[in-house]
């Protein structure tokens, strides 16, 4: 599905309702799991993810390409959350503790289990990080984003992303191993 861009060409110019559909299929859980990251609440994030894709349902803004069509795509949900951010700016907080986990319980083996648990202890590390620290990691270890295309989802300069990048690795680490996790370099 060239990343996108021709499921959403299908969609705006000719008319092809599926071409919405897969890109809804294609993209909706990694842009849920980017918003999340930005209001703190995967409800909330549910939604404006919906919200993203009813813009493009509804107003079918035109992607020029100068991005990878995911890129364009995360770009519009994050304005999407600040926006949400700037009109409710009384922000809900979830507990650490209370947060749901991001991986799949099915797993029964010690090495899912390990792997499942390492998983949770890193994502919680990461919620004590500035949201900043929070929202490129995301964009380039969960998502794939190159450091452009994380820099232009997140509106900042390519110099100013790696920067802020290489402080979040190593708050992230610190973090880790404040919280006994043991960091061994690949």
């Amino acid at each position: 599905m060239n990343n996108g861009a021709s499921s959403y060409h299908r969609f705006r110019d000719e008319g092809d309702v599926r071409g919405l559909d897969e890109i809804i299929i294609e993209y909706c859980d990694g842009l849920i799991l980017y918003l999340t990251s930005i209001v703190g609440n995967v409800t909330t994030a549910e939604e404006l993810a919906e919200d993203t894709f009813v813009l493009l349902g509804t107003k079918k803004p035109k992607f020029k390409g100068k991005s990878s069509f995911k890129t364009w795509l995360y770009a519009i949900g994050r304005n999407i959350a600040v926006d949400h951010l700037r009109k409710y700016s009384k922000r809900s907080y979830i507990s650490i503790d209370e947060a749901p986990e991001m991986t799949d319980d099915e797993a029964a083996v010690e090495e899912s289990y390990i792997k499942k648990e390492q998983q949770i202890t890193v994502h919680k590390a990461m919620r004590k990080l500035p949201q900043n620290y929070q929202q490129v990691l995301w964009l380039i270890y969960f998502e794939g984003f190159s450091n452009k295309e994380a820099a232009r989802i997140m509106k900042k300069s390519l110099r100013s992303l790696e920067s802020i990048l290489f402080r979040a690795r190593k708050s992230l680490r610190s973090q880790l191993e404040t919280e006994g996790f043991e960091y061994v370099e690949t």
